[in-house]
């Protein structure tokens, strides 16, 4: 009778013990099969059988078999979240604008002919009362670094990008950009997101505001409301991401910011930091709407005037200057992603006249100074 145990298993076959007199020829087989499988009864008379423990995993393979579990642990919940954000964010924003208007849904794939490229979720609200276009997206991707991208992300210190392009990336984000209907409700964006390569993973986000009119106490307000955020976890975090985010939002042509700012990071390591990042990106995504809901409340029955309404037209302009020439998030995007899903952040409506220039002592004018020269606002 052949063995039923693969002989490829067996390290080496060596001559099984006698069984008991009496052993049926089956069970005799079966002990002989066993024994040069290395497998050998617990007593001699043929108790319980017992098969001899695998060797012990060396530490560095046990460790890093763990660190993938709790990352892609990390990733699946991350992913969870940002799309249950989306939904809170999009049934309450539609609250706030009041007019029946809805978001539409856009449910994409990245490639149709690979299941493992990712999705997205564009959703977006046009029309509104208060909004005049509201963009809340998903974006859950994979694919290959182009050199290109590798090499701008390795220059911000990413020791982990080889800068020749070439590895595995995986990217999750929830981001939008609401633009008001309303000069004195500034341009709300905001975004989560997590990126990871070769095994590192790295947290990003932000949220900022570009007005058109310079109601200061409406920044002082959306100011403090982050700092709070941000000093739950370490009271260094507000100053650092609200310098990053007037670095990262500026302008050079124009030598201007694009708005008043707000948070900005990029690149937070889990490992390397001292606060709980996972945490304190899910309390930025949990703050987004309720940082700017009560300018929205306090401004959204102020009465304009057409000429307001047209400086509006005319600030937007820079807002899209800077996207186009400036916005690393655009130009990731544009370098193969979904164009429709990434120009979805444009505003409605833009007005470029040539030299325009606010007169002076104006509010426009104010608001011009004001962009110049970051403040500490909180």
């Amino acid at each position: 009778m052949a063995c039923s145990i693969a002989a490829p298993l067996c390290s080496s076959r060596r001559i099984a013990p006698a069984a008991p007199r009496g052993t049926p020829q089956r069970l005799q087989h079966h002990i002989e099969c066993r024994e040069q499988c290395g497998i050998h009864s617990s007593s001699a008379s043929g108790g319980r059988w017992r098969q001899h423990q695998k060797p012990a995993l060396p530490a560095a393979v046990a460790s890093e078999q763990q660190h993938q579990q709790q990352r892609a642990a990390a990733s699946s919940a991350f992913e969870e979240y940002i799309l249950d954000l989306q939904k809170r964010i999009i049934q309450r924003a539609e609250e706030l604008d009041g007019s029946g208007a809805r978001f539409e849904h856009d449910r994409w794939s990245r490639s149709p002919d690979n299941p493992h490229a990712g999705y997205g979720i564009t959703s977006v609200l046009e029309g509104g009362s208060v909004l005049e276009k509201a963009a809340a997206n998903i974006s859950v991707v994979a694919g290959v670094l182009t050199p290109e991208r590798a090499k701008a992300m390795s220059s911000r210190g990413r020791d982990a990008i080889d800068p020749a392009g070439g590895q595995a990336y995986s990217a999750a984000a929830m981001s939008l950009v609401f633009h008001s209907a309303h000069p004195h409700i500034p341009t709300l964006r905001a975004d989560v997101r997590l990126f990871e390569v070769e095994g590192q993973m790295w947290y990003g986000g932000g949220c900022d505001l570009t007005p058109f009119y310079p109601h200061e106490s409406d920044f002082a307000e959306f100011h403090a409301y982050w700092r709070a955020v941000c000093d739950k976890y370490d009271a260094a975090l507000y100053p650092e991401f609200k310098a990053w985010c007037d670095r990262y939002f500026y302008i050079p042509a124009r030598k201007e910011h694009r708005g008043v700012g707000g948070l900005f990071f990029d690149d937070v390591d889990v490992a390397a930091s001292s606060y709980d990042v996972e945490q304190f990106v899910r309390d930025v995504g949990d703050g987004i709407l309720p940082s700017w809901e009560g300018i929205v409340q306090r401004r959204c029955d102020q009465p304009f005037t057409e000429a307001q309404r047209q400086w509006q037209l005319l600030r937007r302009g820079r807002y899209l200057e800077f996207n186009l020439l400036y916005d690393r998030g655009v130009k990731f995007g544009l370098d193969g992603g979904r164009v429709e899903s990434i120009m979805v952040s444009a505003p409605p409506l833009i007005a470029w006249k040539y030299n325009v220039q606010p007169e002076e002592g104006s509010h426009e004018a104010r608001l011009v100074d004001l962009l110049r020269t970051p403040r500490d606002w909180a």
